[in-house]
């Protein structure tokens, strides 16, 4: 088998475009979640009597904001904002403010 010259410079791009798909992924989440801020404090870190949403568990975020999307948790207002979002927009969120401290 002969490797061609090219073969390094295909596989050095296909690991930047992961890596800045991942990056992007990632920012994307973030900008989401820069949304909730306003009650939850910056990157979900709540300084006053709402809860922080930082480090809470992914799994937990998604129930929640599902919960509150379908009516099943009672809200003031989380209700009508989770129904802004959909499961794949809620999981990017969960999975960024799960990483936070």
């Amino acid at each position: 088998m002969v490797v061609k010259a090219g073969w390094p410079a295909l596989i050095l791009g296909f690991v930047i475009a992961v890596s800045a798909s991942a990056g992007a992924a990632d920012t994307d989440a973030r900008n989401l979640a820069a949304n909730c801020t306003g009650c939850h404090g910056t990157n979900g870190v709540s300084a006053g009597g709402i809860p922080s949403l930082a480090g809470l568990d992914r799994t937990r975020i998604v129930q929640l904001m599902q919960e509150f999307r379908d009516g099943k948790r009672p809200a003031t207002v989380m209700h009508q904002l989770a129904k802004g979002y959909t499961d794949e927009q809620i999981e990017a969120m969960a999975a960024w403010l799960a990483k936070q401290n």
